[in-house]
């Protein structure tokens, strides 16, 4: 369980000290007030990810060159400082982390919902990758650690392959790196997808109360074995300047009863298929690793019809602590608002 929050610096938040209700909150209050920078500070001191940006010093306030966050767990506190140019500090009960991968090894599980997730059905290989990477670095450390070894490989292999000189002994190194860990990727990919199937279903079908079986299919970017392709596609990345074969552009195909979703699903059904594609990492990562995760919604309820906002709240886990963001409670109906109320406005927390 999350007891308090503290931000530096952090997006609109000059200072911030929060003590978070057992429950988790709804966070109520106008566009640009705070509301999703304070779940995204959240899931920035669980997963090091942030679902908005990919680059860090994007989080900082507006003319500052750091930020830092502080979350208290009810078994650590975790510590995030990151300053322009240097390496990011990350500490856990004040003990500095040697690497990502020993900050994360004992984190609690997250689950983000945002209003953008129908990309997963509808968008591009990219967003469908990152999910499966979100997911993946939480559910198995192995998977972490290839993915981090991978990434890196993948950066200097590509810089390499853009440089006018290029060591033709350097490159065939970066590709043995890639291969091992890409390999590694793969294989727990294709294993997270038969674990997640079960639990997309379910969801599914409590939300859209229909019988639709959803199937999951992984879409390699090559069918030769890893270190084979990267050999064969060698001159085609050299023309290209990146590395052209790999997890890294690799996809899965997404189907609603034998149909593709992104073709033949409607905006109601793809938007539904998206949340039950979420709030599965749920089930799994609970079953996977004995915690509930920690749930960011961040703005989906006006999106879904009053049908499926019930049913999403029916099947919000008890154990888990929930953070949801909305503009107003309309969408609550004749409900009474599942959790406390708290209202953001200018940076500030008001509990209503």
């Amino acid at each position: 369980m999350l007891t308090a929050l503290r931000l530096s610096h952090f997006r609109c938040y000059s200072t911030l000290c929060w003590e978070i209700p057992a429950e988790g909150a709804i966070l109520l209050g106008a566009n640009a007030q705070g509301k999703t920078s304070l779940i995204e500070a959240i899931c920035m001191a669980l997963t090091l990810h942030s679902p908005r940006v990919a680059r860090m010093d994007k989080l900082a306030a507006h003319g500052q060159t750091h930020f830092g966050i502080s979350l208290d767990t009810e078994e650590h506190r975790r510590r995030l400082l990151w300053e322009k140019g240097k390496k990011t500090a990350l500490q856990i009960n004040g003990v500095e982390q040697r690497d990502y991968c020993d900050f994360l090894a004992d984190s609690h599980p997250v689950t983000w919902l945002g209003n953008r997730d129908i990309s997963l059905v509808n968008g591009g290989a990219e967003e469908r990758r990152r999910y499966l990477d979100f997911l993946g670095s939480q559910w198995h450390p192995v998977y972490r650690e290839a993915l981090q070894n991978y990434r890196k490989a993948l950066r200097n292999r590509n810089a390499l392959l853009r440089h006018p000189r290029r060591n033709t002994g350097l490159l065939r190194n970066y590709a043995e790196i890639l291969a091992t860990h890409g390999e590694i990727i793969i294989r727990l990919r294709q294993q997270l997808l038969e674990r997640l199937t079960p639990h997309i279903n379910h969801t599914h079908h409590s939300i859209a109360h229909g019988e639709e079986t959803v199937q999951l299919a992984y879409l390699p970017s090559t069918t030769l074995p890893l270190q084979q392709a990267l050999d064969a596609a060698l001159a085609a990345d050299e023309h290209a300047g990146c590395t052209t074969v790999g997890p890294h552009r690799d996809d899965f195909l997404l189907h609603i009863a034998g149909r593709r979703a992104d073709t033949y699903a409607s905006e109601g059904q793809q938007r539904t298929l998206a949340t039950a594609m979420q709030m599965a990492q749920s089930g799994l990562l609970h079953e996977e690793t004995g915690k509930a995760p920690i749930l960011l919604i961040d703005d989906i309820f006006g999106e879904l019809d009053s049908q499926r906002r019930r049913s999403l709240l029916s099947v919000l886990p008890a154990e888990s602590q929930v953070f949801i963001t909305t503009t107003g409670l309309d969408w609550l109906g004749d409900m009474v608002a599942p959790l406390p109320l708290i209202r953001v406005e200018n940076a500030k927390l008001h509990r209503l």
